[in-house]
């Protein structure tokens, strides 16, 4: 695939892309994420049943950017903010219409909005306030988050498909938040079956820090291999 950094308003931008994609991947990331980029896209080149492009845009404040709401630090004395709906108005509003402008996409290709950890309760929170996507990947999201399972309880989600994973060993930690993340990922694998949506729940080998680029992939070619 080809490869081309650009900027989109004030965020940096990396598209991996082929001619006539048929799907179109956005993923937020910084620079551990940007990091494995290169690999995660190789393994989803491999299986995946639908040419697609990969868009990731930057995001430089991690717990202000990805955060749905503000919430107290749970490790070190790192508070979360609430710029997620900002983040939402930023794909939404400016990157999807550049993107399909840039590369010539159809109006209506398929989106899938998909992250790692906090990026993945963001796209797990997205798809409750925007009908853009078609499917979102919460790749070891952070559903322990303060106030996420009552959130989820309240609200409809607006794509159709959602993909879910968690390392086997991530709700066995010391910290009493993060621990509720075991519990939670499978309380929001229940209710997303209650209100019809295709989903899948995985369970990786190891902690939350092992092999988040191919749990990325896996994520999304299951997006990719499960659009109508």
């Amino acid at each position: 695939m080809e490869k081309e950094s650009f900027i989109i308003g004030s965020r940096s931008c990396i598209a991996y892309f082929s001619a006539d994609p048929e799907m179109l991947l956005i993923q937020p990331a910084s620079g551990d994420e940007e990091s494995f980029l290169d690999a995660q896209v190789s393994e989803i080149e491999k299986e995946a049943k639908h040419s697609f492009i990969l868009v990731s845009f930057h995001i430089d404040d991690w717990n202000k950017e990805l955060s749905p709401w503000k919430a107290a630090p749970v490790f070190g004395n790192e508070s979360f903010g609430d710029g997620a709906s900002e983040t939402l108005g930023f794909v939404t509003g400016e990157l999807l219409p550049c993107i399909k402008e840039k590369f010539g996409l159809a109006e209506d290709i398929p989106v899938v909005l998909g992250g790692y950890s906090l990026a993945g309760l963001f796209s797990l929170w997205s798809m409750y306030n925007s009908d853009a996507f078609s499917a979102v990947c919460g790749v070891s999201p952070s559903v322990w988050f303060e106030g996420w399972d009552e959130y989820v309880s309240e609200h409809e989600p607006k794509a159709s498909k959602a993909y879910l994973s968690l390392g086997k060993k991530e709700e066995k930690t010391k910290n009493k938040t993060m621990a509720r993340v075991g519990d939670r990922i499978r309380m929001q694998e229940k209710i997303l079956s209650k209100s019809g949506i295709r989903n899948e729940l995985e369970w990786n080998e190891g902690g939350h820090f092992n092999d988040p680029g191919k749990r990325c992939a896996k994520g999304f070619i299951w997006c990719l291999n499960n659009e109508d």
